[in-house]
């Protein structure tokens, strides 16, 4: 992922905070680009906007596993499940299940 795509992604979020798919994308990009932490902070603020942006518990958690943060993202993925059973989004509440099967004890 390019500077320019992370760059272009925060000044359309400086234009419009409230949006979901772009702060989504920001923490895609950041992850995307290896930049782990700054991910996971851009998810974190992401599902304190909007707790019902299911596929950000998914990828949230997948990138604290990255950095071995394995009790942070089986919490995260205990909440993701919560919110995709009150969303009614049980495609993604079985990626999150396998994810938090698949996490060692």
């Amino acid at each position: 992922m390019s500077i320019d795509r992370i760059e272009a992604l925060r000044a359309l979020l400086v234009q419009d905070p409230k949006n979901s798919f772009v702060r989504y994308g920001l923490a895609q990009a950041y992850a995307g680009d290896g930049r782990l932490e700054d991910a996971v902070l851009v998810y974190r603020e992401l599902l304190e906007r909007d707790p019902s942006y299911v596929a950000a518990y998914f990828h949230l958690g997948q990138t604290l596993e990255k950095l071995s943060r394995l009790d942070e993202a089986r919490e995260v993925y205990l909440r993701g499940l919560d919110a995709c059973t009150q969303k009614g989004d049980f495609h993604t509440r079985s990626e999150i299940q396998a994810a938090l099967d698949l996490l060692p004890a």
